[in-house]
């Protein structure tokens, strides 16, 4: 009984089971095919859409091929006309060249003294102060054409301005640059196209800056204001270069300072040398005026080389001729000893001299090669200062010792005539000598 009602029951829960999956996989079913609906739909738009993108694309494509076969066209079309411009420009050319002849040289030469002119007129302080238009000039020089008649007037008659202004001297108002950098105006005298003078003297005349600047120095004679003479006056013709030259030039400390120590060794040889030469100068002279006094009272001896060698005879005479001989040879030859003092180390200084200035010249060469070294040879101003060492110790040394040799020189005769004089009265007081004993023995 129980097992019966067990299996009924199972058949019944089986059944139950059945039923709920037949409704899931028909609702499962369901839901596949209107998927499947909606997918074929939008796949079949998907199509469409392409088909149309590739319908407009083909369209354009069709546009751009047609655009570039025209822009080829074209181009080709603008070949063939660049061509025959081409050598339509070249037959102009040549009809050109044919027809103007020598005016292109003529061109040439007028554009460049248009140039050059032009040049001259910016750097000068009549275009400032009479305010003479630079355009002329420059229609001449900026164009690549012949000029037109009415061009080559405006250039004659600026030209012809400016030539009747640089014959004027007249007064004029322009603006200068002091030393505390304030710029001033100022009224000085314009001389044509050449000079402007103010009172401190020739100005140079800043076109950049429209304003006129002092030069750092000025030769004595220099013309200003103060001194200025409409018949006649010194000026710089070069328009400044000269001044500027001028002012660039060293000084003589400059030029000793540019020596280097090696140049102020020199130069305090020159200084010992010269204090050497003046003094032994004056003794010499002194010993001399001294011996002319002695010559003229021999029975007197006094305090000088000859009078000290009459003293000698005096005391000797009474030995015999040869011994009264030495005594007047080692008297003459303590006299000579004196009257030579300081000529050998003025000899040594006029020798050392030359040597020390070429000393300072091979320095001067091997800093000259350190800094190419470490630099490169490209600016010359890097350099100067190495060969501006090594030429200047070569002048100091040559100018020390050339007069250190004259000196010597003058001295050593001076030296020497005393030297003969004393020489020549030792002598005569032997032959004195010798002839009393020979009088004395007859």
């Amino acid at each position: 009984m129980f097992s019966r009602s067990f299996f009924i029951i199972l058949i019944a829960l089986f059944g139950m089971t059945s039923f709920v999956h037949a409704d899931d996989l028909s609702l499962l079913d369901n839901k596949a095919k209107e998927s499947q609906v909606t997918q074929l739909e939008q796949d079949k738009l998907r199509t469409q859409t392409i088909k149309q993108t590739r319908v407009e694309l083909e369209k354009k494509l069709n546009a751009l091929k047609r655009s570039i076969k025209q822009v080829e066209n074209q181009t080709q079309q603008l070949s063939s006309s660049f061509s025959q411009n081409e050598k339509a420009l070249t037959e102009l050319e040549k009809q050109l060249q044919i027809e103007t002849g020598s005016l292109g040289e003529l061109f040439g030469v007028v554009r460049q003294g248009a140039k050059s002119t032009e040049e001259i007129v910016m750097s000068s302080v009549i275009q400032r102060s009479e305010g003479l238009s630079l355009a002329p000039f420059e229609h001449v020089t900026n164009t690549d054409t012949l000029p037109s008649i009415a061009v080559l007037s405006d250039y004659v008659n600026a030209m012809a301005t400016y030539i009747e202004q640089s014959r004027v001297v007249t007064s004029v108002m322009v603006n200068r640059l002091q030393g505390d950098g304030l710029v001033v105006e100022e009224g000085m005298i314009r001389v044509g196209d050449m000079a402007l003078l103010s009172e401190r003297g020739e100005m140079q005349w800043d076109r950049s800056q429209a304003q006129a600047e002092q030069y750092s120095r000025y030769p004595d004679d220099a013309t200003n204001t103060g001194n200025f003479r409409s018949d006649s006056m010194l000026i710089d013709v070069t328009r400044g270069g000269l001044f500027t030259q001028y002012a660039e030039q060293p000084t003589l400390l400059q030029r000793i300072e540019q020596a280097g120590i090696v140049g102020q060794i020199i130069l305090g040889l020159l200084l010992i040398g010269l204090i050497i030469t003046v003094y032994r100068g004056v003794v010499l002279m002194t010993i001399q005026w001294q011996i002319s006094k002695q010559l003229l009272v021999p029975e007197t001896p006094s305090n000088n080389p000859l009078g000290r060698i009459l003293s000698v005879y005096d005391k000797e005479k009474g030995q015999n001729l040869e011994s009264l001989e030495l005594r007047l040879l080692e008297a003459i030859m303590d006299e000579q000893q004196g009257l030579e003092k300081g000529l050998s180390m003025l000899k040594l200084l006029a020798a050392l001299a030359p040597m020390l200035g070429l000393l300072g010249t091979v320095t001067g060469m091997i800093e000259t090669f350190q800094v190419i070294t470490q630099f490169g040879n490209g600016d010359p101003k890097v350099m100067a200062g190495g060969i501006s060492m090594a030429l200047t110790t070569t002048v100091l040394g040559l100018i020390a010792a050339m007069p250190l040799l004259l000196a010597h020189n003058l001295l050593s005769s001076r030296a020497d005539s005393i030297n003969a004089t004393l020489e020549k009265q030792g002598v005569s007081l032997v032959a004195a000598k010798a002839e009393n004993d020979n009088a004395r023995i007859i």
